[in-house]
């Protein structure tokens, strides 16, 4: 996304683009059904914890470790194959983004270089910082052009100063550029998307959008499919009005179906204890 021109808030010149206005607005009013839910009343902390759950299971089904709900909730040992990591990598990731959202607004790149950690401490000294000319990028699902590491680093400067700096855009718009921006960049050697996706759950979160983290894009990412996600990815890296459009639509898509998801998980509890 290029920051730079006459626009003095490009993330809220975002908002007017056709159709994401209608996006912001059916996200918050599914986003308010959750939160509106009487067992939320009672029982929110069990709903986040599921939803946290949940949204791990499929950021790694995006990245290639696409287990059943019931295998992630018993393993307890994710160091075993590929598949078994990034399932690891995604739970500890889920766990860790709710700790940084008091450093988000205030250094965001601090906070990717802790989530790299996190998501891939055991992979050399290349972990946690973005990833220098000649390094290799280890993220098969993604098939863009990679940019280098000099683009990479003002791009990152950018999107921190534009977080830092805040500004009027909705929370959808902003956790979709955050979102769509890593990908776009793979600024680290491996698990960009699950970075990615994590840093989306932060801005959801720290926005006040949701606060208790209930509404699980990462569910409804993975519901909506891989080749779609890619596709919409396209459009964002395109750069063009309508590409961009797609993919705020799309992540606003994905939170409403992990709003539906989480729906559902209090609709179970309520009819449990009835």
């Amino acid at each position: 996304m290029s920051t730079t021109g006459a626009t003095a808030d490009p993330l809220a010149a975002l908002g007017s683009l056709p159709g994401v206005a209608e996006s912001v607005e059916s996200v918050r009013k599914a986003v308010d059904r959750v939160y509106g839910h009487r067992i939320m009343r009672r029982r929110s902390n069990e709903i986040t914890s599921e939803a946290a759950l949940r949204g791990a299971r499929g950021s790694a089904a995006l990245s290639g470790a696409d287990w059943a709900l019931e295998e992630v909730r018993r393993r307890t040992d994710f160091s075993g194959d590929d598949e078994a990591q990034t399932v690891g990598a995604a739970l500890r990731l889920t766990a860790e983004a709710g700790q940084l959202l008091s450093i988000w607004r205030q250094s965001p790149l601090r906070v990717l270089a802790r989530l790299h950690l996190v998501a891939a401490a055991d992979q050399g000294d290349t972990v946690g910082r973005p990833r220098q000319d000649g390094e290799p990028v280890d993220e098969p699902l993604v098939e863009l052009p990679l940019p280098d590491a000099t683009e990479v680093a003002g791009r990152l400067e950018g999107l921190s100063q534009l977080i830092i700096a805040g500004g009027s855009a909705p929370a959808l718009v902003t956790a979709a550029v955050v979102h769509g921006e890593l990908l776009a960049l793979r600024p680290f050697g491996t698990r960009n998307g699950l970075v990615a996706r994590a840093a989306e759950r932060i801005v959801l979160v720290g926005s006040g959008l949701d606060p208790k983290s209930v509404c699980p894009a990462e569910v409804g990412h993975a519901e909506l499919g891989r080749a779609a996600y890619l596709a919409a990815l396209e459009g964002y890296a395109s750069g063009t009005p309508q590409g961009m459009a797609a993919w705020i639509a799309h992540c606003g898509r994905a939170i409403e179906l992990g709003a539906r998801e989480s729906t559902a998980v209090c609709e179970a509890l309520q009819r449990g204890a009835a």
